[in-house]
């Protein structure tokens, strides 16, 4: 027997937020291998699911890509529909195109189902378009973070080079991201916002300047966290003259949420 496997992208963390493709899948889904961010609602969905954890967080893996890859195929030799459930969407920063190609390398059937990304998400909450008319025509998504053994990057070309930028996997790294950011020619006073928890009931978003985003992700909670740097993210002058004005009507569902803003 040999069944499909299914990279399902699970969302930036709310379970509403997941494509009616996936809440199908997750229902027929006899094997769920799931990631940390993926959120316990949405694994419920998985109801007749034997579900396995393989989440990784803050450089402590839990099973080895290469591990997690061998379990794949084996699940999906014994089953008919499999799902690698991955926080946000499985094509950005999240090892897809390793575990695709070690399926078809051994002919297992295997699909994508596209999920709302952090970025998405986090601009959502603070109710402000990352592309804008006159202001922003390019959006890029980096990630500083590099794995060992993996060549690093040049992201700070990348988010110079575009109007708007998201930076994944990132908070935990904000004093030296805004010190190379600054010493590549960035303004100190270039707009940034810091989300946390985007789509989630305890979502909280600050923004500021890229001067003092050391201090705004030294204030962050525990949860994941997205920076965002543009022109766009400027505070207006209204809000600064009545922050609560911009807090009030930045979410976009009904829930409380704590939302701030940073003055620089």
């Amino acid at each position: 027997m040999s069944g499909t496997v299914y990279l399902v992208g699970a969302g930036p963390g709310a379970p509403d937020l997941l494509t009616l493709r996936a809440a199908r899948l997750l229902d027929e889904a006899e094997v769920v291998f799931f990631d940390a961010l993926v959120h316990p609602q949405t694994c419920a969905l998985a109801h007749q699911a034997r579900q396995v954890y393989v989440g990784k967080r803050g450089g402590m893996h839990s099973v080895s890509q290469a591990d997690l890859n061998s379990a794949l195929i084996a699940a999906a030799r014994r089953h008919r529909v499999v799902v690698r459930l991955k926080g946000g969407d499985p094509l950005l920063f999240g090892r897809a195109q390793e575990e695709l190609d070690a399926l078809r390398a051994v002919g297992i059937a295997c699909e994508v189902v596209p999920g709302v990304t952090a970025a998405s998400a986090a601009a959502a909450e603070l109710g402000v378009s990352l592309t804008r008319r006159g202001v922003a025509r390019s959006v890029v998504f980096v990630t500083p973070s590099v794995g060992d053994g993996e060549i690093d990057g040049d992201w700070a070309a990348s988010v110079l080079a575009a109007d708007t930028a998201a930076l994944y996997m990132a908070a935990g790294q904000a004093s030296w991201i805004t010190s190379t950011l600054l010493a590549r020619g960035m303004r100190a006073d270039t707009p940034v916002a810091l989300v946390e928890e985007a789509s989630l009931s305890g979502a909280r978003a600050e923004r500021g300047v890229l001067a003092h985003l050391p201090q705004m992700a030294a204030t962050r909670g525990a949860g994941p966290s997205l920076i965002l740097i543009g022109q766009v993210f400027e505070v207006p002058a209204a809000v600064l003259d009545n922050p609560r004005s911009w807090a009030a009507a930045a979410p976009l569902h009904q829930r409380s949420a704590s939302l701030a803003v940073g003055l620089g």
